[in-house]
């Protein structure tokens, strides 16, 4: 079978946007090439990442999303759709970069074996490592706790600097028998992450279907379905409350949209911990957060990226 390669050079801000138009428009799995990643090793360099990078493949500035669609009569018609899709996200405030879109042809064997080149195993905490379910990985610690995922599915390998914030938070937050509500899910590695850690019951929620079923399969890869409900839901409509920790890892205009139902959702003491926010957004996200009556805790900081962990006063 023939296999059409998309490729977008974009920015960092548009890679969740863009890598779910493209999964909407049917793609079989999105690669993210940031140059960003080349130098995570150096960031979180305690913890030992293992990557085999070549930084031939990288752009100097902004990002490659490369996208796999087959080659059928309506390519042409899907390829036009996502263009039209992916200009109109600056209706949205959201920064496209150079969004040059281009199109090769690959065959699946060549696909299939280029997938497993982006994700090596990636210990991303004092705990945590990541791996990718085809990766032999021997713990070098007794306490050390593994997250298999396939990678295929949906957004969040577990190595994007939003994700490794996210969870950095999490393990530091996240205590035995909590109950977590993970909005936003993707592939479901913060609500793996959180079950892992302790916590009682995670609700993950995703407006994306595809997402939600990543989030299903990872989970019963990683042997914790009894404590996790998946579904799909628009971030927090209808939830009800008594959540011990929300964490959201989207777009900071995303997080703006539902800051108030997280406030009257989690408990008294509880934490709200956020990321997917852009430095230029951070000022936003933190007012936003007082303003309802948030207490920030922490603001960190990797790469472009920001995380914020706020409590509710008790």
């Amino acid at each position: 079978m023939k296999w059409s390669e998309l490729k977008v050079h974009t920015t960092n801000e548009a890679i969740e946007p863009i890598s779910n138009i493209l999964h909407e428009a049917g793609a079989s799995g999105v690669v993210i090439e940031d140059p960003q990643d080349l130098y995570l090793k150096d960031d979180v360099k305690l913890f030992g990442t293992i990557y085999e990078l070549d930084p031939n493949q990288y752009p100097e500035e902004g990002v490659y999303i490369k996208a796999y669609l087959p080659v059928n009569s309506f390519l042409g018609e899907t390829v036009d759709e996502i263009k039209l899709a992916i200009s109109n996200l600056v209706k949205y405030g959201i920064d496209i970069g150079k969004n040059n879109v281009t199109i090769s042809e690959v065959n699946e064997e060549d696909w299939a074996t280029a997938w497993k080149k982006y994700y090596k195993p990636v210990k991303i905490s004092e705990k945590i490592t990541i791996i990718p379910t085809w990766e032999e990985y021997e713990p070098v610690s007794s306490d050390e706790i593994i997250i298999e995922l396939d990678p295929g599915m949906a957004f969040g390998t577990g190595t994007h600097p939003t994700t490794v914030l996210s969870i950095q938070a999490l393990e530091q937050y996240v205590d035995e028998g909590d109950i977590v509500y993970d909005v936003g899910s993707g592939s479901g590695v913060l609500t793996i992450a959180a079950a892992l850690l302790g916590a009682r019951h995670i609700k993950a929620y995703d407006l994306d279907e595809v997402a939600v079923k990543s989030t299903q399969n990872n989970v019963k890869l990683n042997q914790v379905q009894d404590r996790i409900e998946a579904k799909q839901n628009n971030l927090l409509e209808d939830v009800e409350a008594g959540a011990d920790v929300i964490v959201s890892n989207i777009l900071a205009e995303i997080i703006l949209e539902f800051i108030d139902d997280a406030f009257s959702k989690v408990k008294p003491g509880g934490y709200f911990i956020t990321s997917g926010i852009i430095q230029g957004k951070k000022n936003d996200v933190k007012d936003a957060l007082t303003s309802i009556g948030f207490d920030i805790v922490e603001v960190n900081a990797m790469e472009d990226w920001i995380s914020i962990v706020a409590k509710k006063p008790e």
